[in-house]
């Protein structure tokens, strides 16, 4: 497993739940696998306690399958609850960049800007781990000129399911156009296109569905 820097003031639950929660979707804790509960805190530095309650959060999402006296399993993927994750993330989406399209100033459309600058240079450099972090703060700095970062931060844990294939896809699929869909997006955003901005989300957050077929043949002991 690889460990995240904690954050200043972070409790030991939320760097336990942060922890767990990426390596699940970078498959360093793959779909199957199982989790201990000691050598989860052990590695992390943690006691138990914080470990627990993290496993237990997501296990309410269906992110972890808690098995008492034994070990946890990361459970394998099952599409209809990426599908359920993606039916979220789209409602949600779609509104976000339509209010961006009213809200977003100079300096907001430069943040975007320069993220996906950084996403070019991983893209062109083979970076997957770095692309999908920057993927996630593209996503993010779109709720925040939106006034809904609480809102982001809600939809994190039910979006698992559809972040470890979006993960899968960044892999796998070669002829990815993850960035090109947010270059689309922030072209839209800049021109006060809401429509077209929400339509260019819509395709953005339907190409797991695209590559479908190419995902389950790289990875076919991930699925159901």
């Amino acid at each position: 497993m690889k460990l995240l820097e904690r954050l200043p003031r972070e409790t030991g639950r939320d760097y336990a739940l942060r922890n767990i929660k990426e390596n699940i979707i970078s498959l360093e804790l793959a779909p199957g696998s199982q989790v201990s509960e000691n050598e989860l805190a052990s590695e992390m530095g943690l006691s138990r306690t914080p470990v627990r309650e993290a496993l237990i959060e997501l296990s309410r999402v269906k992110a972890v399958e808690i098995h008492p006296q034994k070990r946890s399993t990361v459970p394998l993927i099952d599409y209809e609850l990426v599908e359920e994750s993606r039916f979220m993330r789209n409602l949600l989406e779609c509104a976000v960049v339509e209010l961006d399209c009213e809200m977003a100033g100079p300096a907001d459309l430069e943040r975007l800007n320069a993220n996906i600058r950084l996403q070019k240079f991983y893209l062109d450099n083979f970076y997957t781990n770095e692309l999908m972090s920057l993927d996630n703060q593209f996503h993010g700095i779109l709720f925040e000129i939106a006034k809904k970062s609480q809102i982001f931060a809600l939809m994190q844990n039910i979006s698992i399911h559809f972040d470890r294939v979006r993960s899968m896809a960044l892999s796998s699929v070669k002829n990815t156009k993850i960035v090109q869909d947010h270059e689309d997006i922030l072209q839209a955003i800049r021109c006060k296109e809401p429509k077209t901005a929400q339509e260019l989300m819509a395709i953005h957050l339907n190409r797991y569905q695209i590559n479908a077929s190419d995902i389950r043949a790289a990875y076919p002991q991930y699925f159901k």
